[in-house]
């Protein structure tokens, strides 16, 4: 694969460094790009512990929350998709299915009592790219992933909420959980790009119907500026009518991919502008001084991301290369921005014991930040295999091969309250995607020092 002639002149300068410390990457071979793709993905697996004594099948030891067990899940199933590497296979379909729970839509008894819209919306995405993806099915006897998918897809258009601010989804289920009066923007762009994908994958327009209301309802709110910047989320009760305009990698890359296949679905101009809107919009995650790197904006330059946000540039990283399948007119620009942020991350993983453990600040060229973890694996596993995506096949349909089976009325039950907890529900407790509620609010009603207006 050759690099864009349109290159930088500062990514170019990170292509020949590459050799000079972290992971060796050369862009343009594929076997490297997948043997540092398989370094990577190696140091995220040692912190899974759920295939032996002591862990539980599918999640991740705290300090990770259940929701970044399914992120993860899905970062594998693009390893695959991406390699061809099958190391990993039996645990992604072992750890998809073992936390289906009882109803079979990812809200399994040992987390119902703190799961959020967007923890099951992961989990969800999780199952919409094993079938988009012809990721090896599941026995017959088990839940198929189109049908998880769906499961998913049904329990949360059940939940829209008409009572407060004209509609979306609540951050939280259950109405004892901290955060139930926040409807957060990562929750309801779960469930718009979900609906997209399965409108596209089954054909079906109440899909597209609910994305489209799903957007209408984004933009009318306010969660998205006119300039196409998505914000945290907001309050219903002071009816949204104020904003939390923290800006987050993964927000603009849900959006992203779901409007490109929204306009792979339509073939309409108005979301083909949306869709360019909203990649324009991602500048602001990009550094101002490493051209073309990729950093978390709201909290990389003050140290102050969670164990949550050092996981979110995987996710931009994915969409956005997802996206150039079923919107090629994106190809050009958005290889730019990943060859770039691949080379840096590269880089990045130059530290720990074995000289490959990645960070976190991908524009500390060369310099190992000292940041350890799964987030930090994460996106350093995505970006780096997403600079493969022009060599692999677009995600399949009905039509166009796909072998998943689906079940439209999975996950129409309803939820089944799990009580009133026995105790308060602590921090720690918490399995929410996005940051505690306590923050939030301080954003909305008094500022923060890291918003991104």
């Amino acid at each position: 694969m050759r690099l864009s002639s349109t290159c930088t002149a500062a990514g170019a300068a990170l292509l020949g460094a590459q050799v000079v410390a972290g992971i060796t990457l050369d862009l343009n071979s594929h076997d490297s790009i997948k043997s540092a793709a398989s370094t990577v993905a190696h140091g995220m697996m040692r912190f899974y512990n759920g295939n032996v004594t002591g862990g539980i099948v599918g999640m991740l030891p705290g300090p990770y929350y259940w929701w970044e067990s399914g992120a993860m899940w899905g970062s594998l199933i693009d390893y695959w998709y991406y390699t061809g590497d099958t190391t990993y296979n039996s645990f992604v379909t072992e750890g998809l299915l073992y936390q289906v729970g009882p109803n079979k839509d990812y809200m399994p008894p040992n987390q119902t009592k703190s799961e959020g819209n967007d923890d099951q919306g992961f989990w969800g995405l999780a199952a919409m790219s094993a079938a988009e993806l012809k990721f090896p099915n599941p026995p017959d006897d088990k839940p198929q992933w189109l049908a998880l998918a769906q499961a998913v897809f049904n329990s949360q258009a059940i939940r829209w909420d008409n009572s407060t601010c004209g509609g979306g989804l609540r951050w939280q289920i259950f109405t004892f959980n901290n955060g139930y009066n926040y409807k957060n923007t990562i929750s309801n762009g779960c469930f718009f790009n979900m609906a997209a994908r399965l409108g596209k994958y089954t054909g079906n327009q109440t899909y597209v119907d609910w994305a489209e209301r799903m957007w209408d309802w984004v933009e009318n709110v306010g969660l998205m500026s006119p300039g196409y910047a998505f914000y945290d989320g907001t309050d219903d009760t002071i009816n949204c009518t104020q904003q939390n305009h923290i800006q987050w990698t993964y927000n603009a890359g849900v959006f992203l991919l779901g409007s490109a296949t929204m306009w792979n679905i339509t073939n309409s101009p108005v979301w083909y502008d949306r869709t360019w809107a909203i990649f324009n919009a991602t500048s602001v995650f990009f550094s101002p001084t490493v051209a073309n790197v990729m950093y978390e904006v709201a909290c990389e330059p003050n140290g102050n991301c969670d164990i949550d946000q050092r996981s979110f540039k995987a996710y931009l990283a994915r969409w956005m290369a997802a996206s150039t399948k079923v919107a090629p007119f994106l190809t050009n620009a958005v290889m730019i921005k990943i060859n770039a942020s691949a080379a840096a991350a590269a880089l990045q993983c130059s530290g720990g014991n074995d000289g490959t453990t990645c960070g976190l600040q991908w524009t500390k060229l060369g310099v190992w930040d000292g940041n350890t973890g799964v987030g930090e694996q994460m996106s350093a596993m995505e970006v780096i295999q997403s600079t493969l995506i022009q060599s692999v096949a677009g995600p399949v349909t009905n039509d166009t091969g796909g072998t998943s089976k689906g079940n439209y009325a999975a996950g129409t039950g309803g939820d089944t309250n799990p009580g009133a907890p026995t105790g308060t529900i602590t921090t720690g407790d918490k399995a929410g995607a996005g940051i505690l509620t306590a923050v939030i609010l301080v954003g909305i009603l008094g500022g923060a020092w890291w918003m991104v207006a």
